[in-house]
């Protein structure tokens, strides 16, 4: 299939086009979707980036791009979802979170199985932490998912063994909604060992979230991405423990870039250099808060709050 057989508006051929993009690798996939948005279609983005007339203020590097096997390949990959599952959105169709709009470096496709409403139906609050969680870590953040589902907020996490698997287990057992963000396509639960509790988290109405095609394997890059779009659909991030490298540390810097509240807990602070640098000095004009307790941040959440209330000071 060529670039111009494609239709713009068309919705499968938006997302051939789509994977196609994204297939190629040679954008920066944190730029496609505004890319593609500033397009107002995939398709045209797609047949710019096979044209051989450059556009003078075109980046050089979005032609000589795609080639036609990798537009064939897309075409495979798209017709192959028909069979999966699960809710496809792209950025330019009505049932992309709207949150995740609101952040410079959202995902240009969206994978949802489960429940799609789970995303934005009520406020999300993501709860994060290392993956060698310690027993109190464990214990602290479920005393938080219990706080945070009694008050009907969605508790986002990204299925990681430690802090995560303790957060989805506790919001499932006392029946709060809970969405797991992958750092892996759908097809490919990690750890496999979280497969039974990603199953259970369906079947209890939420939902598995990822902006990855669906047999993408885990790699270093995909984790840190998912932790990008993980800030984006949540208003706020509570991180219950995180050492110096950890993904939990890297998702609080990229929330407080997004303008998100971030909340750290008195424990990280006192224990970690970082935490106490992103209460004190934060990132830009935004700071960290500290969250004594889960009343802190379930009344900036509660219905009738402000926007401007998520916003740490």
């Amino acid at each position: 299939m060529t670039s111009d057989r494609l239709i713009p508006g068309n919705r499968t051929h938006e997302r051939i086009a789509l994977v196609a993009l994204v297939q190629a690798g040679t954008l920066p996939m944190s730029h496609l979707a505004g890319l593609v948005e500033q397009s107002g279609s995939a398709v045209r983005l797609l047949q710019r980036a096979c044209s051989s007339a450059i556009e003078q203020d075109a980046q050089p590097a979005l032609f000589d791009l795609v080639p036609s096997e990798a537009r064939y390949k897309a075409a495979v990959e798209v017709a192959s979802w028909a069979a999966l599952p699960y809710l496809v959105a792209t950025v330019l169709d009505e049932e992309y979170p709207y949150q995740l709009r609101t952040i410079h470096n959202r995902p240009a496709l969206l994978f949802v199985e489960g429940q799609s409403e789970a995303l934005t139906s009520a406020p999300g609050v993501a709860v994060v932490g290392t993956r060698a969680a310690s027993d109190k870590g464990k214990l602290r953040a479920e005393k938080l998912v219990r706080a945070f589902g009694e008050a009907g907020i969605t508790i986002f996490s990204g299925l990681a063994a430690g802090i995560d698997t303790a957060a989805h287990r506790e919001a499932l057992r006392i029946g709060a909604r809970t969405v797991a963000v992958f750092g892996t396509g759908l097809q490919k639960v990690f750890p496999k060992e979280n497969a039974s509790l990603a199953r259970d988290i369906v079947r209890a109405h939420g939902a598995l979230v990822s902006q990855f095609l669906p047999k993408q394997h885990g790699a270093k890059w995909t984790f840190p991405t998912r932790n990008i779009t993980m800030s984006g659909l949540s208003l706020a991030t509570v991180v219950v423990e995180a050492g110096e490298t950890s993904g939990a540390r890297m998702q609080a810097r990229v929330a407080l870039e997004h303008g998100r509240a971030v909340y750290l807990l008195q424990s990280l602070v006192d224990d970690h250099e970082w935490a106490r640098v992103m209460v004190d000095k934060g990132v830009g004009n935004v700071r960290a808060r500290i969250l004594r307790t889960s009343r802190d941040l379930v009344d900036g959440l509660s219905p009738d709050a402000e926007l401007r209330e998520l916003i740490p000071a």
